[in-house]
C-alpha cells in the first residue's frame, strides 16, 4: 500500500539539522520506504538527513511525503506531526 500526504512545514526555522534529524530518524525507525519532496521537485529519501538538509525547506513550505508498505498511513500520521511541530519553539521553551 502507497500513502502519500502534503503537509505544510511548522518549525519556524524550517526543516535544519535538530528537526531533519528527529524527522529522518523516524522515516528511518518506521521500516518503510519514505520519501520527501518540496513542493513539485525531485523526491529524496526521508530517512537520509543529508537528502531532507538538502531540500532547505523553511517555515511554511509544503512538502509531499510518500509512504510504501503495511502500515503506511500510520507512518505518515507520525512524520506528519513531526513536520508540523515548532521544534524552534520547543527548544526555546
Amino acid at each position: 500500500m502507497t500513502a502519500t500526504r502534503t503537509v505544510r512545514i511548522g518549525s519556524s526555522h524550517g526543516l535544519h539539522a535538530r528537526p531533519a534529524k528527529l524527522f529522518a530518524q523516524a522515516a528511518k525507525d518506521s521500516g518503510l520506504a519514505v520519501t520527501i519532496a518540496k513542493d513539485s521537485g525531485k523526491p529524496v529519501n526521508a530517512a537520509s538527513i543529508l537528502g531532507v538538509i538538502s531540500l532547505a525547506i523553511e517555515y511554511g513550505d509544503y512538502v509531499t511525503l510518500t509512504a510504501d508498505g503495511d502500515g503506511a498511513e500510520g507512518v505518515l500520521d507520525t512524520l506528519t506531526e513531526l513536520l508540523t511541530t515548532d521544534h524552534d519553539q520547543d527548544a526555546a521553551g
